[in-house]
């Protein structure tokens, strides 16, 4: 199905959250694509107007009905997909964030179709969107590092 972003004519600026609680983190698997059946991390793209950390409360939110404490950024992702004719159908630069849960329990919106509160050292053998265990060890490192 095509939208707005298909077939772009500028990258999409997107954030997302790597949100700990009790030693956990939250891990999303995405319900259509692209990404589609793969665990990630909550988020979306920036709305002209909003700061970054307004978009990742905001997207976190709308995808889960969290309120986190956004802390730090962790590190960055680019997802450039092309066509069979190697056109640019979608671009984004994700920003993800480091953020403490404060409060809710995840109730997902149709683009999720599972949620899970797992050790971070398991992301890493779960089929998951490229570099997510990187990010995740990246913002741990930056909670620990925040107090």
């Amino acid at each position: 199905m095509a939208d707005a972003r298909t077939y772009p004519t500028r990258p999409y600026l997107a954030v997302s959250a790597a949100i700990l609680r009790d030693g956990k983190v939250l891990v999303v698997r995405r319900a259509r694509n692209p990404a589609g059946g793969l665990y990630s991390l909550p988020g979306g793209v920036v709305e002209a107007g909003e700061t970054l950390t307004e978009a990742v409360k905001r997207e976190v939110d709308e995808e889960t009905s969290l309120t986190i404490e956004p802390v730090a950024l962790a590190g960055y992702r680019e997802v450039v997909a092309r066509d069979d004719e190697d056109k640019v159908e979608r671009h984004f630069v994700i920003l993800p964030f480091a953020a403490r849960w404060i409060a809710g329990e995840p109730k997902l919106n149709e683009e999720l179709s599972e949620w899970m509160w797992v050790d971070p050292a398991a992301v890493a053998s779960m089929p998951t969107t490229p570099g997510l265990a990187e990010i995740v060890a990246t913002a741990i490192a930056q909670l620990k590092a925040a107090g």
